[in-house]
């Protein structure tokens, strides 16, 4: 009998040494889920837009996050601030970045859009808001494979008022062309635990208690050559659903610093109150809706040439 039980226990034991050689080869655990990073190849590219950019290259890209459903955004943006124009001498494009959508009738409006206007990057997986990631990535991945003659990058959202003409002239001043990353700054943000929380990450996908620097993704700017080194880096970086901090992740392994675009503050991730000459000297305000803009965008445009107080 205490032989039969002593093979038992050998056989038990060959079989479990072989089922652990197994998933250590093909890297699963019973455990936990397999941690995964950025992959380069998730997903193809549906819409392309109609540039070339080795022709007269943009001084300025800008790549706005977008969803489907706000069709009447992209078209206030097309006519403020994201219309294609040349400022100071310097030509800056506007595009917007979707993924896609399971409806029939949504894929077939958006590629309708793109025919049109020709400024959507849109790739296939969902469009949903944990996405994020993706769909920045998406955009650095277009500015990388098609557009690395951008002299600067600047990612932002669709509720976003940028002031293009005050952005173009601080960078020229500014006059950094490579290893530059500006916006409004974090530089000490901790993980958010509460999982009732909007940006709630477990520990199981962050274990660390404090973030690298990073940009509110609310409206970053950066050297056109950052877009190519981030993407180059990003397959090695634990995929995190928060893009603003994935991308910090990504710079701090780079050892990319950030940088003040001016020592006032230019970012407004929280909104602010709108005046012409407050207006005049910002870069980016947030919780802009598109009725609010397309007023802000005319005062701005009727107030041209007139003077504001000194500060």
């Amino acid at each position: 009998m205490a032989s039969v039980k002593m093979r038992l226990v050998y056989i038990s034991l060959v079989i479990l040494g072989a089922l652990c050689l197994y998933f250590s080869m093909n890297n699963l655990s019973f455990f936990q889920k397999e941690t995964f990073a950025f992959k380069k190849e998730d997903g193809k590219f549906l819409q392309l837009p109609d540039i070339d950019c080795t022709q007269n290259p943009p001084f300025l890209v800008l790549l706005v996050t977008s969803s489907h459903r706000q069709v009447f955004a992209r078209l206030v943006i097309r006519n403020t601030w994201g219309r294609e124009t040349v400022v100071m001498g310097k030509r800056v494009k506007t595009f917007f970045l979707l993924g896609s959508s399971p409806s029939t009738n949504v894929s077939r409006a958006v590629a309708q859009e793109a025919r049109r206007y020709r400024d959507i990057i849109q790739k296939d997986f969902v469009d949903v808001y944990f996405n994020l990631t993706l769909k920045t990535m998406m955009g650095i991945e277009w500015i990388h494979h098609f557009c690395p003659q951008a002299a600067f990058v600047m990612k932002t959202d669709s509720d976003m008022f940028v002031n293009i003409r005050y952005l173009t002239e601080l960078l020229l001043k500014k006059n950094r062309t490579t290893r530059f990353v500006t916006g409004f700054l974090k530089m000490n943000d901790f993980p958010i635990r509460n999982k009732q929380n909007k940006w709630f990450v477990s520990k199981y996908e962050y274990p660390w208690d404090r973030y690298p620097p990073f940009c509110s993704g609310t409206g970053y700017v950066f050297s056109g050559d950052v877009a190519s080194r981030v993407y180059d880096v990003a397959g090695s970086i634990p995929f995190l659903k928060l893009e603003d901090v994935f991308v910090g992740l990504c710079l701090a392994k780079l050892k990319i610093g950030l940088e003040e675009l001016h020592s006032r503050q230019t970012f407004f991730p929280q909104g602010l109150d709108f005046s012409t000459c407050r207006f005049k000297r910002i870069v980016a305000c947030h919780f802009i809706q598109p009725q609010k803009m397309l007023t802000y965008w005319q005062a701005l445009e009727n107030s041209v040439g007139e003077e504001c107080p000194a500060e």
